[in-house]
């Protein structure tokens, strides 16, 4: 694997600011609890399943078409796990993220997988990625995967997909789904978080976005800058409503598998804690 180029941040953008103030938020000092948080067991494994099979099978396909390996972007990636699998696929690809701490676990699980995949690292807000693309570089698909809910303006990232793309290009946007918060509080009985109007979650270790961003808002922003939607899933759309682990919740493989199912129909995908849009542009 070629590490090609490596920007670091001054500490200065990696503080969490007052509550009064948003700022892009960074992961960079919790990477170990996010990495065993969100990874560490099913809810993980359940993402990354709804992932691959919505991004593997259009990205194949695209490929195809095109007669060529893909370039590919991902946007505040974390850990990269698909990203790395689409580098380890043949494709030219991208990774940012904010925080220097996730990418280099996400290079230390890119060399296990091979060390000469075609693997562009930057470090820095995505805004600071114009000085560092040529103007007019373009990606075939980018991503962008519990991002949105963590940026101070989320809208204007719009603009940033729309100069980096290619006509006809696909963009990946997983977020976190507010629908899904209010209605595990209510079957968890937390009235009292759906009560007060000023409830936020402790950002300096909390995994709950305070802003997140609801899907009619994004499938707003899509059809502002003219993406049409191809697929869209729910990520963990009974999983975490489950307080009593019974009968097939007993059985990892299972959970997957019904998950996968339901992630694509209606009314469930909608109940999903993260939802996955992919949109053609």
């Amino acid at each position: 694997m070629t590490i090609k180029h490596q920007d670091s941040q001054p500490d200065s953008n990696l503080s969490i600011p007052a509550e009064e103030t948003r700022t892009d938020r960074s992961f960079d000092a919790i990477a170990d609890h996010f990495e065993k948080k969100v990874y560490g067991g099913l809810k993980g494994e359940i993402r990354l399943a709804v992932l691959r099979r919505d991004i593997f099978e259009y990205s194949s396909q695209m490929s195809e078409a095109l007669g060529r390996p893909l370039r590919i972007l991902d946007v505040g990636a974390g850990l990269a796990q698909i990203a790395i699998e689409l580098a380890a696929q043949g494709h030219s690809v991208v990774i940012n993220d904010i925080s220097a701490n996730m990418l280099e676990k996400a290079k230390a699980s890119a060399e296990k997988v091979d060390k000469k995949l075609d693997i562009t690292w930057y470090v820095c807000p995505y805004q600071a990625l114009e000085e560092k693309l040529a103007q007019t570089e373009k990606f075939d698909l980018i991503m962008s995967h519990a991002l949105l809910e963590w940026l101070a303006e989320p809208s204007a990232v719009m603009d940033f997909f729309d100069k980096h793309l290619i006509d006809g290009g696909a963009l990946s946007v997983c977020f976190y789904n507010p629908a899904s918060f209010d209605y595990r509080n209510l079957i968890m009985g937390n009235f009292n978080l759906l009560d007060n109007t000023n409830y936020k979650a402790d950002n300096k270790k909390s995994l709950t976005p305070n802003h997140p961003v609801a899907k009619e808002e994004v499938e707003s922003w899509l059809k502002a800058h003219d993406y049409q939607t191809v697929r869209s899933s729910g990520l963990r759309v009974f999983h975490d409503y489950a307080p009593l682990k019974r009968g097939g919740h007993n059985d990892p493989d299972a959970v997957i598998r019904m998950e996968l199912r339901y992630s694509q129909l209606e009314p469930y995908k909608w109940l999903g804690r993260y939802l996955h849009i992919l949109a053609k542009r």
